[in-house]
């Protein structure tokens, strides 16, 4: 009896599907026909009326591809609900084709579906460019040095509290291999109280300024939620405002954002680091955390800040429960929809040890998996302690994810 031979192919894109066409052998201008019915892509969109929803289920049932509602708004009663969507690139050009002439602004969203399509599918080049470091970020994940000026952070509280050991510290980071470094005044672990602004400025502008003449290149983050900061931060020689409220606490921090030309992280945070921990809900947590970060970019564009300066961070430990940290972690790629760079930090973080049992001193392999993880979904940058086993973690993945079929 003959043995025949089945295993299942893990093909992320287009390419992916040509590559293992070739090497069965296929004809050149098959593999270009047939590569984009390979994969398919499954989409969230909404909430939509529910008569539109309606119109983009017949129309995408109508091309081959498959679509899901919610009951209610089959029966249309609920006023409105998500859609998923599911189709090879094929249909869904076929698709938004026909959207463009519907009512309910359905060729708006086309365009934004489009957008996000085109982005998960582009082999276009994502730059970055700052001080010295000039990547592409599809290709190099960046690594951001933790440095905390402070008594009372939840990991290295009062181990770097002098500006003479901070810059010691950013000095041992940068020989390790970090790419940018990140410096905080104010601790942000759950339960802890904000400090006065100058009390903030006097910890970190002295480090900044030290650090910047001693290593002229080198990116500086300025870890703050108040826009007084952060103007004293830039000034001193930051080039990037991480602020974990997302412009919520201070929107000042916007501005100044915009009026100095640094680039902006902005973080999803539910509450405030005193009340975070409080009992944290969510009904569907990516789909809430995609719309609050869609939110606070638009309002940081609307303020004058470019696009293409704004980084995005789903906020790991920020007023969630290990549940919903578990669920961003594996559903990372999600958070590309917004077209934007992706930081994560997960280093040494409680829901690691809630898993492992460990204390945060000594968890360093839960952290190495999670950034192993974070690499594989296309993070861009991940803010860590540990710089040097980070680096091996991050650039050992790279090689793998480049590794050709």
């Amino acid at each position: 009896m003959r043995t025949f031979h089945v295993h299942r192919l893990d093909l992320a894109d287009a390419d992916d599907a040509a590559t293992a066409m070739e090497r069965i052998g296929s004809d050149r201008h098959g593999i270009g026909l047939m590569k984009r019915k390979m994969v398919h892509t499954t989409l969230r969109v909404g909430p939509l009326p529910a008569r539109a929803a309606n119109i983009i289920k017949q129309e995408m049932l109508a091309v081959g591809g498959e679509a899901a509602v919610s009951r209610g708004v089959i029966d249309c009663s609920a006023p409105d609900g998500p859609v998923l969507l599911s189709a090879t690139h094929k249909q869904y050009g076929r698709f938004l084709r026909k959207l463009k002439p519907q009512p309910f602004s359905l060729a708006r969203l086309g365009e934004q579906i489009r957008a996000v399509l085109d982005h998960y599918d582009g082999r276009e080049p994502q730059p970055f460019t700052c001080r010295g470091l000039d990547v592409d970020l599809r290709q190099r994940t960046l690594i951001m040095g933790t440095l905390n000026v402070t008594p009372d952070s939840f990991s290295d509280g009062n181990r770097f509290f002098t500006a003479d050991r901070a810059l010691e510290h950013a000095r041992r980071m940068i020989d390790e291999g970090a790419d940018i470094i990140d410096i905080g005044g104010e601790s942000t672990r759950p339960g802890s109280r904000a400090v006065d602004a100058d009390e903030e400025i006097g910890r970190v502008e002295p480090v900044i300024a030290d650090l910047r003449r001693e290593w002229p290149d080198i990116p500086i983050s300025i870890d703050t939620c108040k826009s007084g900061v952060a103007g004293a931060a830039v000034t001193a020689g930051a080039d990037m405002i991480n602020d974990i409220s997302g412009g919520r606490i201070d929107p000042a921090i916007l501005a100044v954002a915009a009026q100095t030309g640094a680039r902006l992280c902005l973080m999803h945070m539910q509450s405030t680091p005193e009340t975070m921990q409080r009992e944290p809900h969510y009904d569907d947590v990516v789909a809430e955390i995609l719309a609050e970060l869609q939110e606070m970019v638009n309002r940081a564009v609307a303020a004058g800040v470019a696009r293409e300066r704004i980084i995005i961070d789903p906020g790991i430990g920020f007023g969630k429960t290990l549940e919903h940290n578990l669920t961003i972690m594996r559903c990372l790629g999600e958070f590309h929809s917004l077209g934007l760079p992706v930081l994560l930090g997960t280093s040494r973080k409680s829901f690691i040890g809630r898993i492992t049992g460990r204390e945060v001193d000594d968890r360093l392999a839960g952290t190495l998996a999670t950034l192993a993880h974070a690499v594989a979904k296309g993070v861009q940058i991940v803010r860590v302690h540990d710089v040097a086993a980070a680096r091996d973690a991050v650039r050992m993945m790279e090689a793998i994810r480049g590794a050709a079929r």
